[in-house]
């Protein structure tokens, strides 16, 4: 048997308490939306409150001589303009899909997603899938594909947010930058688009920061809501294999299913299906995690 790759524990935490948190965003795009902010609005302002919390992430952790470095590469900075318009689209995608009451859709697309970097992983990273491992992506996969026939009329919606997530994973990954110093960078990049959006928003009368209080703190917490996970995402892919924060990625679908159960979407018996499926998949996967983390360990 051959030796199993070790498992950095700080980067696997990182990684569930990220898609935790990522699992119950549509409740806070939907809060949102119900005051009256649109999806260009929603993602203009996450990027702009996100960039005073991301310096300040830098500058606590001292790294803000590592932002000055990374404007003189320039491989680096077209890496991150390139994760930076992915991540936005990503955003914008996703806001829609909750707002437009198609939670559930957007749940395949993070559903698809580990499937998606189990695959580069392999083809481009080289990395290992275990016996467990194969039967679980094989279980996962079968109930990927039954709530695919379920999807309803907009099936872009979870190709478009899996593609563009596993792509930025893939880019961020060849980034030769910490990962706050990064984060800083994408946010600094989609700035002026951000501001331009909002601009042009309010000189159309679609904006509703500003007309209460309720509206603007909810678009001002944003931008905490979006560094924090994002920064432990990027933590998290620099330390573990690609598969494994693939399939630990299963955490959030899951959670903005149940978020999408909450917000009165409706849940069909083809869909309870495909859950028995995916969830046979999770419980291989994490009893071959644990079993690791186990002979990882001498316990």
């Amino acid at each position: 048997m051959s030796k199993p790759e070790a498992l950095d524990r700080s980067g696997l935490g990182a990684a569930l308490i990220c898609y935790l948190l990522w699992g119950v965003f549509p409740l806070l795009f939907h809060a949102m939306a119900v005051a009256g902010a649109n999806p260009w609005e929603i993602v203009g302002w996450r990027t702009v409150f996100s960039v005073p919390v991301a310096l300040a992430l830098v500058a606590v952790t001292g790294r803000l001589i590592g932002l000055s470095e990374l404007v003189t590469q320039p491989r680096v900075l077209m890496l991150l303009s390139l994760s930076a318009v992915l991540i936005a689209s990503n955003w914008l995608v996703y806001v829609w899909a909750v707002n437009s009451g198609q939670t559930l859709s957007a749940s395949l697309g993070y559903y698809i997603n580990p499937l998606l970097n189990a695959a580069v992983g392999a083809v481009l990273f080289r990395e290992k899938i275990s016996r467990s491992g194969y039967i679980a992506f094989a279980l996962a996969a079968v109930g990927v594909g039954i709530q695919a026939l379920s999807a309803g009329a907009n099936p872009w919606i979870p190709l478009v947010l899996a593609a563009s997530f596993s792509t930025y994973g893939v880019v961020r990954r060849q980034v030769n930058a910490d990962a706050q110093t990064g984060l800083l960078a994408e946010c600094l990049i989609l700035i002026p688009i951000a501001v331009g959006g909002l601009f042009w928003l309010t000189g159309h009368g679609g904006l509703r920061f500003g007309q209460g209080w309720s509206v603007s703190l909810l678009l001002m917490v944003a931008g905490p809501a979006t560094v924090a996970p994002l920064a432990l995402f990027a933590y998290a892919a620099r330390r573990l294999p690609f598969n494994v924060v693939g399939f630990t990625q299963f955490v959030t679908p899951t959670l903005q299913f149940g978020c999408g159960l909450l917000l009165g979407e409706h849940l069909t018996p083809i869909r309870l299906l495909s859950f028995a499926f995916i969830w046979a998949g999770a419980g291989v996967f994490a009893v071959d995690l644990a079993m690791r983390l186990k002979r990882q360990t001498g316990a």
